[in-house]
């Protein structure tokens, strides 16, 4: 039997365990990337275990979403940040230089490597044949001292893709069918492997649109094979002696075939609120559009920002939308103006803004009360983009300009009445920006980490208690986001690096009493409905109500990422069946009847739950060896400092 191209990959990086769905295996990482929302904690940690440098073939720090610096925070952070690439021996990318996964596929993303980044859409790469993965950053921090990462086998699905798109058909179309038809939940638990002969006639930033968002599928990673196109792409930024030709064998196996037609496409849109609600743009027309924002890791390239100025070369944005392009990476912003595009949409009405995530996640660019924004974006969940009751819609560009011209949600197509051609796809011959802002390990300017009095230490927890027991403190319900537990607007995200006053916020946009409630409480649990923990990979979702003294969630299911930080912070997630979930009560007092301790260490995978010693219902542990370890000792810092130390486990690590 052939292999898919993941598992050759995988298999050519395997260290333990075998290529089976399901089965725990260990892989090791060549590069790693975080960004400054994340790598304040993946630093701390990597000083806290010990470690000296970086072992990893590529690591790199960049500075993306507290770009503007609001507060001297922020700016603490990104100093801190910068001295720790000096200490430790990363790639440092300066604040403004753009966002990580933009500045990493022009700069470091190849063919065959695998990456580990502290951000959920790090597959962006996968559209160049590189297997990358989004998780927590403590899984970073170990990885980059040089230890295996350790994940569950995922199902590997063939997307086949037929046919070639038509005019004002685009990649952000191809990944918004997707989610059209799987849902945010679509993707858990498998890598979505593009296939077919529709593949050849996409570029390679169109593929990186469409693995960065394979991400809102709940997709463990996304990858293309590598082609002339991959080859072309690597030459135009300067490195194509990294291209390796990387193909399925003819006779791989596929848990599961989709196929897209792409010759069917036709231009859709998200409806607020989740990347999953789509139709097509003809469905949503009419709707007054009060703001446009083109950019973003997902459409932020400047292949991307090219067709919006092609579209309004000559004409005008409407006055009643303030219209914003916010470029993935200051290279794409110096190619553009250099070319006078820059000039071309500022006269157009355009608000030029600098490479950041900012407006992504709140910060910046706040929509208008009772106003639509319309974004190239990859998530519109409910609050994301800074004021709870907002109306924001993802699209591509080429939507997103036509709603600009005319001031409301219309499809493009309809704009050839009116002599505007659709504007295709143009990479330029060299991506040919300044590297100033990306300082190698070579060139470091620090040799020693620099903190903030903002800057506190890692929290840690202590070893798994036999008893748990508690209140259920808060009761959620699907489809809980990691921005619902840990906001990134801008005046909470300068406390990423201190978790005693982050901790304060979390769940408020839930419920803005529970964190105190929690802090009063001597222990207790979460329970939440399905796929509790989607978005974001921010570890703070997990550490602050580890802080909080929360000692387990009891959802029906859990997003990946989230999952995998629950064990890192020593949180117990316990799966409940819908009945279960529904007879549970917010104020419930809560008991594991069994000795959990015990019961972890054992293997044991049914634990009985009390609940106001009036009934009693079975929960789930689905647990590997390793995530039982790290459980008993209180997480993955604690387990990973054991098992450098040379100590034995819990229990035998007999996987």
């Amino acid at each position: 039997m052939g292999k898919t191209l993941t598992e050759k990959i995988l298999d050519d990086h395997l260290v333990e365990g075998e290529l089976t769905p399901g089965e725990e295996i260990g892989i090791e990482i060549d590069q790693v990337l975080t960004q400054d929302t994340t790598g304040t904690m993946v630093w701390l940690q990597f000083e806290a275990m010990g470690l000296e440098e970086v072992q990893t073939e590529i690591a790199a720090q960049y500075c993306d979403h507290q770009t503007y610096q609001f507060d001297f925070k922020n700016t603490d952070d990104h100093r801190f940040l910068r001295s720790a690439a000096g200490t430790f021996g990363a790639h440092f990318s300066r604040p403004g230089n753009g966002i990580c996964h933009n500045v990493h596929r022009e700069n470091f993303a190849a063919p065959g490597k695998t990456m580990l980044g502290s951000d959920s859409h790090t597959p962006t790469p996968g559209g160049l044949g590189e297997l990358a993965i989004g998780a927590g950053g403590i899984d970073v921090t170990v990885a980059m001292g040089g230890a295996p990462y350790y994940i569950e086998m995922p199902e590997v699905v063939s997307v086949r893709l037929e046919g070639e798109l038509p005019e004002w058909a685009t990649a952000k179309d191809v990944i918004l069918e997707l989610l059209r038809r799987l849902s945010v939940k679509g993707g858990v638990g498998k890598i979505l492997e593009y296939t077919g002969p529709g593949v050849e006639t996409l570029t390679a930033p169109e593929r990186m649109t469409i693995t960065n968002m394979g991400t809102e599928l709940g997709a463990t990673s996304s990858i293309f094979p590598t082609d002339e196109q991959t080859k072309d792409y690597l030459e135009r930024v300067g490195r194509g002696e990294e291209y390796v030709e990387l193909q399925p064998d003819d006779d791989a196996e596929y848990h599961d075939e989709i196929v897209v037609d792409l010759s069917d496409l036709e231009p859709l849109i998200a409806q607020p609120s989740m990347p999953d609600n789509v139709v097509p743009v003809s469905e949503a027309a009419g709707e007054d559009v009060e703001q446009v924002i083109v950019g973003s890791c997902t459409n932020g390239g400047y292949e991307d920002i090219l067709p919006v100025a092609k579209m309004l070369e000559g004409r005008e944005v409407s006055m009643e939308t303030e219209t914003i392009v916010a470029p993935g990476s200051k290279q794409a912003s110096e190619m553009l103006a250099r070319e006078g595009w820059v000039a071309e949409m500022m006269a157009a009405g355009v608000n030029f803004s600098e490479s950041t995530c900012g407006a992504c996640i709140g910060i910046g660019h706040v929509p208008a009360s009772d106003s639509v924004s319309l974004r190239t974006f990859n998530r519109n969940f409910e609050g994301r983009s800074g004021i709870e009751d907002d109306n924001v819609y993802l699209c591509s560009p080429e939507v997103a300009a036509a709603a600009a011209l005319k001031g409301e949600i219309v499809d493009p197509r309809e704009l050839e009445d009116e002599g505007i051609e659709a504007p295709g796809v143009e990479l330029p011959d060299q991506y040919d920006g300044s590297k100033t802002d990306l300082i190698a390990p070579d060139e470091a300017v620090d040799d020693e980490l620099i903190k903030g009095p903002n800057i506190g230490d890692v929290p840690l927890k202590d070893e798994l208690d036999s008893d748990l027991a508690g209140e259920a403190l808060l009761k959620m319900d699907d489809n809980i986001t990691t921005d619902h537990i840990i906001p990134a607007t801008q005046d909470i995200l300068m406390y990423r690096s201190n978790i005693d006053k982050l901790s304060e916020f979390t769940l408020s946009r839930v419920d803005d009493t529970f964190a105190q409630r929690a802090a009063d409480a001597d222990g207790g649990f979460l329970v939440a409905g399905e796929n509790y923990g989607q978005g974001s990979s921010r570890e703070h979702a997990a550490m602050c109500p580890m802080y909080l003294g929360i000692d387990g969630v009891l959802a029906q299911s859990f997003a990946r990422i989230h999952r995998a930080n629950l064990f890192n912070f020593g949180l117990v997630p316990l799966i409940i069946d819908e009945d279960t979930y529904e007879k549970i009560n917010q104020g419930d007092d809560i008991e594991i009847v069994d000795d959990v301790r015990e019961g972890v260490e054992s293997g044991q995978e049914e634990f009985t739950v009390r609940v106001n010693d009036d009934w009693e219902a079975t929960a789930q542990l689905k647990a590997s060896r390793r995530e039982r370890d790290m459980l008993s000792l209180g997480g993955k810092l604690p387990w990973t400092k054991q098992q450098a130390e040379g100590g034995d486990s819990p229990a035998p690590a007999d996987d």
